[in-house]
């Protein structure tokens, strides 16, 4: 029997009433399980109204109420990680060690946002002059929208969310169409750990929904994580229509080797970084631009781990790589092995033709590692989104950094090196906004803030950390005089002696 997902408006399931409804499939065996509700822009504007009403009195709670409630979530959502694994793995695919992974950093931002009462304190100066004192304070700015991605359906949302309502906003999620379960159980915990009703939404939907959102005049502000067309739309649709923008979009994140690298852990921090999770993630590393001599040792080091990954269910304990979301993803990143060839690379692994028996029908590929890839060809240029890892030749660290920097995309990267001033020098000459050194996904921990530059990111602010209170929150300046009480003209008559 289908499952059919519905929205969740003013704190309790709200069926849909478009008539338009999207499909979700299980990626292992290809098979529809779940109709999802595509929201009409009525639909839309009943969440908004709720979130706007719940404003009024959410927007001037409490610290500590908010924060009890935060916390109170916190312990349903670690008590319920494996359920949300379930229903990630179930409709995106990913193993469940990966899904659980993807909790385990949303966990990460609630922690922050449990604490926000720090990071609201404000500033205060007195005596700026004869009895003025002059205090900046942080307000909420009213109801705040996320637009989320297909690959981490509960990561996220949790990027997000936590410290928008800790900070006093109410929220509206549009989540992908393609796995929109998670979302649901997150409201469910939300809404059992005592948050008022319609300080968080969820409505299903596809374009129209979006588009809505993102013109609504009671929208206050718009975070976004997709590609980089997208997020290009979304920040200069919104931003027309005067909302604050945090638009992330899409990567091809560079690994520089240098020919002093531990050539093992640089070929499993490969491996890792390209294809776990099938590489639907925006910080994989989809380009590894080998220095020197090292080159074809990397390659040979890379293979042979590769060859050994065991791919299948993502509910199969023994899975280490699942499925791609859809067949026409799938397809489209074999399109890039395929013709990977005529464009010059020496195709070392093709994964294009793999299959699992039992689960003939469902959306599988296997590892491709291209080698000699050049930078003008289609699977150097793009954003794949899957488990395609290129290899580049530099023959200097300038060579390298210089092809790096070239890039359009500015997200993620990475050095392996055992030289500290080489080190040095590539993280501050590189133009990226996040980078590791030795490590080869640098998403930093929650209190510091993820991003990219260049088409990369959208907007001035990344999410969450330091970045993420300010998007979420507006300043204020509040200069205040008051006269003395012992002044002849001082107002009330406080029994201050009149001795001058």
């Amino acid at each position: 029997m289908t499952k059919t997902v519905h929205h969740w408006i003013g704190g309790k399931t709200v069926e849909g009433e478009s008539g338009d409804w999207g499909p979700v499939t299980d990626p292992a065996t290809g098979a529809v399980t779940t109709r999802v509700a595509l929201a009409s822009v009525e639909e839309v504007d009943r969440a908004v109204a709720a979130a706007r009403t719940a404003f009024q009195t959410w927007g001037t709670s409490s610290l500590a109420q908010r924060t009890s409630i935060l916390f109170r979530f916190r312990a349903l959502l670690d008590a319920n990680r494996d359920a949300i694994a379930e229903l990630i793995t179930a409709e995106h695919g990913k193993v469940h060690s990966d899904a659980l992974g993807e909790v385990a950093r949303g966990l990460e931002i609630v922690d922050l946002a449990c604490g926000i009462t720090t990071q609201l304190k404000g500033e205060l100066s007195t005596q700026v002059s004869n009895r003025v004192d002059v205090a900046a304070i942080r307000q909420p700015v009213g109801v705040v929208v996320g637009i989320t991605p297909f690959n981490f359906p509960a990561m996220v949302p949790m990027w997000m969310f936590p410290l928008a309502i800790a900070c006093g906003n109410t929220f509206v999620l549009k989540p992908s169409e393609k796995d929109p379960s998670a979302s649901l159980k997150i409201a469910e915990l939300l809404a059992e750990a005592g948050l008022p009703d319609g300080v968080f939404n969820v409505v299903q939907g596809d374009k129209v929904a979006v588009d809505r959102l993102l013109e609504h005049p009671d929208v206050a502000a718009v975070s976004f994580v997709g590609s980089t067309p997208i997020a290009r739309h979304i920040h200069t649709t919104a931003s027309a229509n005067g909302k604050r923008v945090q638009a992330l979009g899409g990567a091809k994140n560079h690994m520089l080797v240098l020919p002093d690298a531990d050539l093992d852990a640089a070929a499993d921090a490969a491996v890792s970084a390209a294809y776990g999770s099938a590489g639907e993630r925006c910080m994989a590393i989809s380009a590894v631009v080998a220095v020197g001599a090292v080159g074809d040792e990397l390659v040979d080091k890379i293979r042979e781990r590769a060859e050994k990954i065991k791919i299948g269910p993502g509910d199969d304990p023994a899975s280490e790589m699942g499925p791609l979301i859809t067949r026409a993803h799938r397809d489209k990143v074999a399109s890039y092995v395929h013709g990977a060839a005529d464009q010059g690379a020496d195709v070392v692994l093709d994964g294009t033709g793999y299959t699992v028996d039992g689960y003939e029908d469902g959306h599988w590929i296997g590892l491709s590692l291209l080698d000699k890839v050049s930078t003008d060809s289609d699977a150097y240029r793009d954003e794949i989104f899957g488990p395609v890892l290129c290899v580049l030749r530099a023959d200097t660290y300038e060579e390298g950094l210089a092809l790096i920097n070239a890039s359009p995309f500015g997200n993620g990267t990475a050095i392996f090196t055992r030289d500290g001033g080489a080190a040095r020098r590539f993280q501050l000459e590189v133009q990226a906004g996040m980078v590791g050194v030795n490590v080869p996904i640098p998403v930093p921990v929650g209190y510091h803030s993820f991003g990219g530059w260049k088409d990369s990111l959208f907007g001035d602010l990344h999410v969450y950390g330091n970045d993420g209170v300010q998007f979420y929150t507006r300043g204020k300046v509040v200069t205040t005089r008051w006269p003395d009480p012992s002044e002849p003209h001082g107002g009330v008559d406080l029994g201050f002696p009149r001795n001058h």
